[in-house]
Formats: C-alpha cells, structure tokens, sequence
C-alpha cells in the first residue's frame, strides 16, 4: 500500500475537490465526514449542518463527475475513491471524526476508513454505516451491463433524490452514465474476506421497509470492527434518512452506550 503522510502545511491551505464543507469550523472538536449513495452528491448532505452542534464540523465527499466536478471523469473503481478520499482526509486538521456513509457510501466509506487506519490515523473514531449490507454476495463477480430500464427502475424503486429527474430526457441524460458508474461499483464490490478488523466503532443503520438489507445483514457489520457495535432500525425505506435526519445525526454523534 503507498504510504499517504499528512500534506505539508503549504499545501493544506489548497481546498480538496474531494471534499465538500456545509459547516466550516476551524475552531470545532469534531468532524461528521459523509459519504453520498449510488447517483448522489455531496449537497445531499447540506442540510445535515443545521442539525449538528457547535462542536461540529460537516463535510461531505464529492466524487468526480457531479455538481461542480461534473466535468471530471468518473472513476470505475471503488478501491481508486476511497484512496483519493482517505488522502484528502489525512490533508485535513487532526480532530476526533465521524464517517457516515449511505448506501454505496458505507461501503466507500468503510474502505476509506481501512486506508486511514493502514496509514496509522487514529482520530476516526467511528463508522457508520447506512442502509447497505457486507455479507450474502456471489463469488463471482461477473456483473451483466444494466440497460437505461433496469437503472431508472432501480433508482425509482428505491426513492431518494434522484426519481423525479430520471423522467425528464435532458436530465435523464445527463445523469444515466454517473448512476451507471455507481452501479457498476455497487456490482463489482466485494468486502475483503482476510480484512484486518478495523479499530473505530461501528453503527449499522436501516430503514425496517428498506428491500436492500435487513435487520441480521446490517448486524453482521459487527464483524469488521475490533471496537464497540450497535445498530438502529428506522421507520421507513431505503431512503428513511430524509425524513430522520436530526435523529440520524443525534445517533451518529452520541453515545453508544444510550
């Protein structure tokens, strides 16, 4: 694994494109870093900074190829975001921090986390992971190319943002080769086997009505971390976070034991 030391302080003046900052705090104890779903963006995120207190700064990551690296190309390997993130993160002042990732983004957020802790970083002390599963995939990893049907009937099923732009022709033009990128990541994803179990908690989240995962594949996410495990069961789907935001953030944020 290359070794990713600290940046030079020269250089971490230089806002990252990786990261996104909806509460900039220089002055803040603590970090919520957030990791978007499969055709998401970083403002997904924005309105999370109205709930956090002010010991808080928010970050969102912001993959290449939307918003305002829309003209960036998109990167088909998972492996390949979670290097270039956990280098921005490593640029970024030394405070106790919390990843959160949605979807495709727990498991970007996870591999993140393995390089950051690779790298001998000690101040993420907590995962938390949303609505995606670690265990129950195939072996083989041969995925079939989804047609633009099976992608919008995909992306309509499970909510989220994206549902009412994906039936207008420009828009859906536009944002069919990023959905398809993520889904290809989603497709061609498997957890390592022989992980060293990673040293921050994990929190599992869900909705109880998401058709994604269910309650036991969210629980065998205890099975990466040597630290603390607990998990939270939502009312909702998929995308139960937009309407339990401020409960999302107080459990992310608080403590375990609660």
């Amino acid at each position: 694994m290359t070794s990713m030391q600290p940046a030079p302080k020269s250089q971490q003046s230089r806002p990252s494109p990786w990261l996104a900052r909806y509460r900039a705090n220089p002055s803040a104890a603590r970090r919520v870093v957030c990791f978007p779903h499969a055709g998401g963006s970083a403002s997904f995120y924005r309105p999370w900074a109205q709930h956090l207190g002010p010991t808080y700064e928010l970050l969102a990551v912001q993959y290449p190829g939307r918003e305002n690296r829309y003209a960036e190309p998109l990167i088909p390997a998972l492996d390949e975001i979670a290097a270039a993130a956990a280098h921005a993160l490593l640029a970024e002042p030394v405070r106790e921090t919390v990843l959160f990732g949605h979807s495709m983004g727990a498991a970007v957020a996870y591999e993140t986390l393995r390089i950051l802790e690779a790298e001998g970083a000690t101040h993420f002390t907590r995962l938390c992971v949303s609505g995606r599963r670690i265990t129950d995939f195939s072996e083989e990893i041969d995925p079939v190319p989804r047609t633009d049907d099976e992608l919008i009937t995909a992306m309509t099923g499970l909510g989220g943002t994206q549902t009412e732009v994906l039936h207008e022709p420009d828009l859906r033009e536009m944002f069919l080769p990023i959905i398809r990128n993520d889904y290809h990541l989603i497709d061609t994803y498997r957890p390592p086997r022989d992980a060293t179990p990673i040293r921050a908690d994990v929190i599992a989240l869900l909705g109880d009505n998401d058709p994604q995962v269910d309650r036991r594949q969210a629980t065998e996410w205890a099975s990466v971390t040597a630290g603390t495990f607990a998990s939270h069961v939502f009312p909702g789907g998929h995308f139960y976070l937009m309407d339990h935001a401020q409960q999302v953030i107080e459990l992310i944020t608080g403590d375990f034991s609660a």
